[in-house]
Order: structure tokens, then C-alpha cells, then sequence
């Protein structure tokens, strides 16, 4: 069984030697995500949260408020949505369906703010692998977007759906 919980500072170690994995630079070549700093702060906009399975770290999962978010990473957006990460740490648990559970919660987590009216996601344009997984799951193509040095593709999943 999977489930979520929140970050502390104790996974430090674990979420360091996951960012060295090569299927996590892919996903995230520039990320350098500070997180002796982050794992200490709770700002109102964020959930930072590991994946267990079994009680055994597998992934990480971060939830932000887009339009709260301090550093505005996604431009203008309008409220009421929410932005997802999201990454399994170790290649052994690739292609088992754990990420698609992680997402399920994950979106489960979103909505349960009825205000809520869409999630974002920002994939590299080059993971032509993570397109299908959010489309799979009812993500819609926005657009291409910089963000930072990386080309991404903007996919917004819509309570509607």
C-alpha cells in the first residue's frame, strides 16, 4: 500500500542521494532543491510529502500553490490551482505503477479543497515518457514554455474531468 506523508528533516539524506540518480536529473537537470533549508520551513503554499510503500520510502511528491508560491517560478497564474512534482527515487521501482498511485493521491490531495479548479504540471519537452503518464491520467497540453533554461510542456488535469 502507498501512501503519502509529510517531509521532515530527517529524509534530507534519502531525498540528496535520489537527487544523484540519473532518471531524477533527467526529470530535473537543473533542480537543486535546498533541502536542508526547505525541509525546515512550512510555508502555507506547499506540501512537501514522501511516498511509502509499506512504510518504505519510494518518491517524493511536492504540492504548490502556483499563485502563492513566493518565488512566482509559474508566472501569472490564476488561483485556485495547484502544482505538482513528482519522483520515484529508485530505478527499481520504475514501471511498477507506483507513480500513478502517487499521482492518484496526489490529485486526491488537490481536490479535497473544493476551491481548487485545475492541476498544473511542467514536464521537459524531451520526456516524451512523462506526456503519456499525465495524459494517461486526463492531463490536457496547454503549452510549451520556458522555464528557467529548461523547454517544458504546460499540462493542466481540470476538476471538471
Amino acid at each position: 500500500m502507498i501512501t503519502l506523508r509529510p517531509a521532515t528533516i530527517s529524509d534530507v539524506a534519502l531525498l540528496r542521494y535520489w537527487d544523484t540518480k540519473q532518471h531524477v536529473i533527467d526529470c530535473d537537470p537543473d533542480g537543486d532543491w535546498n533541502w536542508e533549508t526547505e525541509l525546515g520551513r512550512n510555508p502555507e503554499w506547499r506540501e512537501q510529502l514522501v511516498a511509502e510503500l509499506n512504510g518504505a520510502p519510494i518518491g517524493f511528491v511536492q504540492i504548490i500553490d502556483p499563485f502563492l508560491e513566493e518565488t512566482h517560478y509559474w508566472g501569472d497564474v490564476a488561483p485556485n490551482k495547484r502544482a505538482i512534482d513528482i519522483w520515484i527515487g529508485e530505478e527499481v521501482n520504475l514501471n511498477k505503477g507506483y507513480g500513478t498511485i502517487m499521482m492518484e493521491l496526489a490529485i486526491q490531495e488537490c481536490f479535497q479543497d473544493p476551491a481548487v479548479d485545475g492541476i498544473l504540471i511542467d514536464p521537459l519537452k524531451s520526456n516524451t515518457q512523462a506526456h503519456r503518464f499525465y495524459e494517461r491520467l486526463g492531463f490536457e497540453f496547454l503549452e510549451e514554455r520556458m522555464f528557467d533554461a529548461d523547454v517544458c510542456f504546460v499540462y493542466e488535469l481540470k476538476r471538471t474531468r
